[in-house]
């Protein structure tokens, strides 16, 4: 017997309707917004029509639709995805994003094994014709992509919904406050949230969810796959840089870190003079920016893109490619993980774990709370309260091997220990996935 889809709450028609009231007085700043974000990134200028799902192409066949909203979302569903793809031959799968970056993200991962277009803005038109467009016969969102409209519209088609790997910081909660009428209506529509922690969990609840509607399943960043040929791809660096020379990884910075990892190159230079800085900022558009930034302070500066691999003269490394990043954690010897000393709220910190590298971060990690904490207890994170205690975590662990390989032991077994949401998440999702059709060997 299915499960029965939930109905529309007293108040419900009231807080929508000037929800999206609110949206439609706010469209024009829309445009604003891609158009500003065009200058930077060019490929905000393309692709509108999806935004407002206008679409140039006949209504495809029902489709199972995952939604993550960039590059890190796209990665935490990879696991998920790749096995969803391996078991459900013949099945048409959907995979929205927000941002460009995860667009690209997406195609480089299952190229045309899936489609791709934006999530249209959260309008009640925008939304009803993607609906209509795509059929899904279940929407699997990632995180914490709470958009209303589209929460409602799925249980008006009677679309079951299911929050993956969802995760709420305190902060956001707080941030949620005055949309939580309309959020907690939206939420309670959804057949479950999969919540990564205990404390996720709590906090669904208190935005609105039911106690019945809540599971707590684990991060499946745990479920990290790490890449293929690593060993290989490890020795082509070591071979690029023709001698033994310590290596540091900057990884997903953020404009406003990019001076503070000049200083901290420079200071640990002074040290160790043939040091190596691989640098990995968090947007592409940042990509030549930093490039000129290393240049104009006086190092040789090689680009993955131009070069390949660091020549053996290269002071500065940008990793100014999507889709590499664990491969170069895995050439490092100590990884900053950015977003962490500005208020951001940190990056995956499981990735270099996974790949067996030593990990230090700034303070703001509220985004990735559960896993720093878990991280931390273990002895496998040095957090720096400033960029001063950074970089003295970054030179002990630099001048000394063996408390890095404890480190690294640390990480691993935590990500050993910590597998398993992804085979729990399968089987919550099983009872809504289509039978897959027979295709063709």
């Amino acid at each position: 017997m299915s499960t029965p889809f939930p109905r529309k709450e007293r108040g419900e028609s009231v807080v929508r309707w000037l929800y999206s009231l609110a949206l439609y007085l706010l469209s024009p700043f829309t445009l604003y917004h891609l158009v500003s974000r065009g200058f930077r990134v060019r490929e905000y200028f393309r692709r509108w029509d999806e935004r407002y799902a206008a679409y140039s192409t006949e209504q495809g066949r029902p489709c199972v639709w995952l939604h993550a909203v960039s590059v890190g979302e796209v990665n935490a569903a990879a696991p998920l995805v790749n096995a969803l793809l391996r078991q459900g031959k013949g099945t048409r799968w959907v995979v929205t994003t927000i941002t460009p970056t995860g667009s690209q993200r997406v195609r480089a991962l299952w190229g045309e094994r899936v489609d791709h277009v934006y999530l249209p803005y959260d309008l009640p038109g925008s939304v009803d014709r993607f609906l209509q467009h795509f059929r899904p016969t279940v929407a699997l969102i990632m995180e914490t992509e709470l958009w209303p409209n589209m929460l409602f519209g799925c249980r008006d088609h009677r679309i079951p919904v299911y929050v993956l790997n969802a995760r709420l910081s305190a902060r956001s909660l707080r941030g949620y406050r005055l949309l939580r009428p309309l959020l907690g209506r939206a939420l309670r529509t959804v057949r479950c949230v999969a919540a990564q922690s205990a404390a996720d969990a709590r906090r669904f609840q208190v935005l609105g969810a039911r106690a019945d509607q809540v599971r707590v399943l684990g991060n499946l960043k745990y479920d990290v796959e790490v890449p293929d040929g690593l060993g290989a791809l490890r020795s082509a660096f070591a071979d690029a840089l023709g001698r033994p020379r310590p290596v540091w990884i900057a990884a997903s910075t953020h404009e406003g870190e990019e001076e503070a990892v000049l200083a901290l190159h420079r200071r640990l230079r002074a040290r160790w003079p043939d040091l190596l800085l691989l640098w990995a900022p968090r947007h592409p558009e940042r990509f030549g920016r930093v490039q000129a930034q290393a240049a104009a302070a006086g190092w040789q500066v090689g680009t993955r893109s131009r070069g390949g691999w660091p020549a053996a003269g290269d002071e500065v490394f940008v990793v100014d490619t999507l889709g590499e990043l664990m491969a170069f954690y895995a050439c490092a010897d100590v990884a900053f993980v950015g977003g962490s000393l500005q208020p951001v709220g940190g990056h995956n910190l499981l990735e270099p774990a996974a790949v067996g590298t030593a990990i230090v971060t700034g303070p703001h990690l509220h985004n990735f709370a559960e896993v720093s904490r878990r991280l931390d207890e273990a002895g496998a994170l040095r957090v720096g309260q400033d960029l001063n205690e950074v970089g003295d975590a970054l030179e002990a662990l630099l001048g000394d091997p063996g408390l890095r390989q404890a480190m690294v032991a640390a990480g691993l077994g935590l990500v050993d220990q910590g597998r398993g949401a992804l085979r729990r998440t399968l089987e919550l999702i099983a009872p809504d996935l289509p039978a897959p059709d027979p295709v063709e060997d």
